[in-house]
């Protein structure tokens, strides 16, 4: 069983708050497509996103199977310790 320690649980905090502005995002792109300015703070919090998940995946293991390239780890991590939102962290 993986222990949680602060870190992980600052960097799944901070992804969790990503994924919550990248909806928002969607949904605001829905109604002004054509907003620049929003495309590329979206773009932006896409890509930190996506770091903050290799990030993860490499320390931690992989959080969805698309990180699983990330991940160091040569078992799969996910089924072997507690989901991150059991709050187990």
């Amino acid at each position: 069983m993986t222990n949680f320690n602060s870190e992980q649980s600052r960097l799944l905090h901070n992804i969790d708050i990503m994924d919550f502005v990248i909806v928002e995002m969607n949904e605001y792109l829905d109604t002004h497509p054509t907003d620049r300015d929003a495309i590329e703070y979206t773009r932006h919090y896409v890509r930190m996103k996506n770091q903050a998940m290799k990030e993860y995946a490499a320390k931690y293991g992989p959080l969805s199977i698309q990180d699983i390239d990330a991940s160091k780890h040569d078992e799969w991590k996910w089924a072997l310790q507690p989901w991150p939102w059991e709050g187990e962290y």
